[in-house]
């Protein structure tokens, strides 16, 4: 004996399953649901038109000259493209190339996780315990060091200072020290040398990484409410450990995150301070970072396929640091 399928026949003999009819439904309830909320968040931008009319300069801009370059520079990555030729659309050959047939690349690769691994969350970290620490002095005190702090990230090339500090030669600051004390008989080649190159650019790095976060770490931590404190006391709290811990990070939530945003961007874009120190190339690639390598095809060779592929792969690893860290942070204090 056949057996019927389960479900119910509609008009012209079609059998439809309770499966189908409940999937049929769900997505009429989304799309309803959807509907709603398109409709409400219309009624809201008609109520606060003023402030989207104030928004729309800032929108514009950003769109023209950040949004509308990366969706450029992701086109031009599945192209051939020396500026002097139209664009030949050759797929994922840029790609394959990168990881495939160009060791610069891994090498580059390499240097650049390392950095964002060990800059990144060190910075991050020193930047909030300065701001912690800094928010505990006077008014006025508290301005001056956060000034004193903060300027090696606002003075531009200061970062040249640390070649006379490492300098190969015996009368680089470090060398004469050590020289001076027995602790060495001849200069060391602190920015030519691959074995010290590395940790050279480390020191150097986590010294401007008190940048734009450690402001809003500042600003996060003189506007939470006192009471809490207080309230955090009745409740148990016995430590300051514990009043950080469950008071003090989980209401600055959006200065640490972009705060770590900042430091995914700084960590993973260093090459300014890799050229400025080590040369460039360095030597054996020691310290050549992914921001290095597309200024090479970019802006020295100008195949900008190619430089677009690299900017595109580094853009994508950002987004990705910046996803699993914000989960993270949103775990903070539970």
């Amino acid at each position: 004996m056949t057996k019927k399928p389960h479900g119910f026949k509609l008009k012209g003999g079609i059998i439809m399953s309770a499966a189908t009819v409940s999937t049929s439904g769900s997505y009429a309830r989304y799309k309803e649901k959807k509907k709603v909320e398109r409709a409400y968040m219309w009624d809201e931008m008609k109520k606060h038109k003023t402030l989207y009319a104030f928004l729309a300069p800032y929108a514009v801009l950003f769109t023209v000259f950040v949004v509308a370059p990366v969706g450029v520079s992701i086109f031009f990555s599945f192209t051939h493209f020396n500026v002097l030729e139209p664009p030949r659309f050759i797929g994922f050959q840029n790609y394959l190339n990168l990881f495939l047939a160009d060791d610069v690349f891994l090498i580059a690769l390499r240097n650049t996780l390392i950095l964002a691994l060990i800059t990144g969350p060190v910075g991050y970290i020193f930047a909030f315990l300065f701001a912690w620490f800094i928010n505990e002095l006077p008014r006025y005190l508290r301005a001056f060091v956060t000034l004193v702090f903060y300027a090696p990230t606002i003075a531009g090339a200061a970062f040249l200072i640390w070649s006379l500090i490492f300098s190969g030669d015996a009368f680089g600051y470090l060398n004469a020290f050590l020289m001076q004390f027995g602790i060495i008989n001849e200069p060391v080649l602190w920015l030519s040398n691959p074995e010290f190159m590395m940790p050279v650019i480390i020191v150097v790095v986590l010294w401007m990484s008190l940048g734009a976060g450690f402001l809003a770490f500042i600003a996060g931590l003189s506007t939470i409410d006192e009471s809490l404190y207080e309230a955090g006391l009745m409740d148990g709290i016995k430590n300051r450990w514990q009043e950080l811990w469950f008071i003090t990070l989980p209401n600055m939530q959006g200065m640490l995150m972009f705060g770590a945003v900042m430091a995914i961007m700084a960590s993973f874009a260093v090459g300014e301070v890799t050229q400025g120190l080590a040369g460039f190339p360095s030597t054996d690639y020691a310290v050549h970072t992914v921001v290095n390598h597309l200024v090479d095809y970019g802006a020295i060779r100008f195949e900008m396929g190619y430089a677009s592929a690299i900017a595109t792969i580094l853009f994508l690893t950002m987004i990705y640091t910046k996803s699993l860290v914000g989960k993270f942070i949103m775990k903070i204090g539970r």
